[in-house]
């Protein structure tokens, strides 16, 4: 997906109900405090969790992201 492109990362393992993402992000991704921001890993994350899901769902059955909760410390 472009998103992967945009955002520098791929896929890097998939089985049924597991999938992995990696990534290494680029100065595209820094917020103004010269950090990476935090969408760079909610997107993994999310992107990761969403892969997940499909991988397990019957054909003609669908699924989508309604709320993702994060907490970096």
């Amino acid at each position: 997906p472009t998103i992967g492109r945009t955002l520098n990362f791929h896929l890097i393992e998939a089985s049924e109900g597991r999938v992995a993402f990696e990534g290494q992000p680029t100065l595209d991704v820094y917020n103004p405090v010269g950090t990476v921001h935090g969408g760079f890993a909610a997107t993994l994350l999310d992107s990761a969790l969403a892969c997940a899901i499909w991988s397990t769902v019957k054909a003609g059955e669908g699924s989508t992201t309604v709320e993702l909760k994060l907490n970096m410390v």
